[in-house]
């Protein structure tokens, strides 16, 4: 059975430099040569949805009316994804500033532009109210998250990556996906991944606590460390988004939280060995055959 996500969130076009190392305050360091690449949070998790989940998908953003637009959207089309209930605005494109040092972390700015005008309303309602899953992140105006999540079907399920990290009201959640930072940010404190989970469980019955190489934490009725891959990271751009995609797509196929998280644990070790965020997105037999391995820390 194949699920239907859809994704309400940022698309960006982003523009990523290797560097020796990320500048300090008030420094200049030389990097490599420029690459531009698809991106945005929410883009990213689409891509990922459909080609590495095997999700009917659709993604609801804001563009502008410039050849960024026009890029991002032929990626989500190669994908698989839907854009034709895409919104276009009066303001540039968003736009991502990434450094990428050698050991594949990454520092980002994000310039939102038509990410902060999106707001839904009509067919786009509609179409949520369609979907298994629907999953939104951050980058976007609170009003279209909270819009999104009330638009669901009963038994259709709203997964909130809270990313990247602001304040955030009560919204009706059903999981919520955070990393370890954003996870202590919502909490109030610093803790253990396995306490910040359990009080991260006040605003959504399931919560996913994201924690890179080391893997993952799941709480639902009982809270388990689920172990991370041994790979080579090249670039970790985009690697959660990756994670969040594939478990949306999990979830909309039936599959429970803890296998979803395991397969989309399984995608974004496979992403982190490729450079870029939608152009390292697997696919999902190479998921498969990745997951079968076993290759866990």
């Amino acid at each position: 059975m194949t699920g239907r996500v859809v994704v309400v969130g940022s698309a960006n076009v982003d523009l990523v430099v290797d560097v020796p190392r990320r500048p300090h305050g008030g420094e200049t360091v030389l990097g490599g040569d420029l690459r531009r690449s698809p991106g945005g949070k929410g883009a990213n998790q689409a891509v990922a949805a459909a080609l590495a989940g095997g999700a009917a998908t659709t993604f609801l953003g804001a563009f502008g009316s410039d050849d960024g637009a026009d890029f991002l959207l032929s990626s989500l089309t190669e994908a698989g994804v839907r854009t034709d209930l895409v919104s276009r605005v009066d303001s540039a494109t968003g736009t991502a500033f990434i450094m990428v040092s050698p050991d594949g972390e990454n520092s980002i700015v994000v310039a939102p532009g038509a990410n902060s005008r999106l707001s839904l309303a009509g067919e786009q309602l509609e179409r949520i109210a369609a979907a298994d899953v629907v999953l939104a992140q951050l980058e976007i105006p609170l009003e279209a998250v909270t819009a999104a999540a009330a638009a669901r079907r009963p038994g259709a399920r709203m997964v909130l990556n809270a990313a990247p990290s602001r304040p955030l009201p009560q919204l009706d959640l059903d999981v919520l996906i955070v990393n370890e930072h954003e996870a202590a940010d919502l909490a109030g404190r610093s803790a253990a991944p396995e306490e910040l989970a359990r009080l991260l469980q006040r605003r959504a019955p399931a919560v996913v606590v994201t924690l890179g190489a080391a893997g993952c934490v799941v709480a639902e009725q009982e809270i388990v460390h689920l172990p991370g891959f041994e790979v080579s990271p090249v670039d970790t751009t985009g690697a959660g988004d990756t994670f969040c995609g594939v478990l949306a797509a999990a979830l909309a196929e039936g599959r429970p939280l803890r296998e979803a998280a395991e397969r989309a644990g399984a995608a974004a070790a496979l992403a982190v060995t490729r450079p870029g965020a939608q152009s390292a997105v697997p696919t999902v037999a190479e998921v498969a055959e990745f997951a079968a391995g076993g290759n866990t820390r």
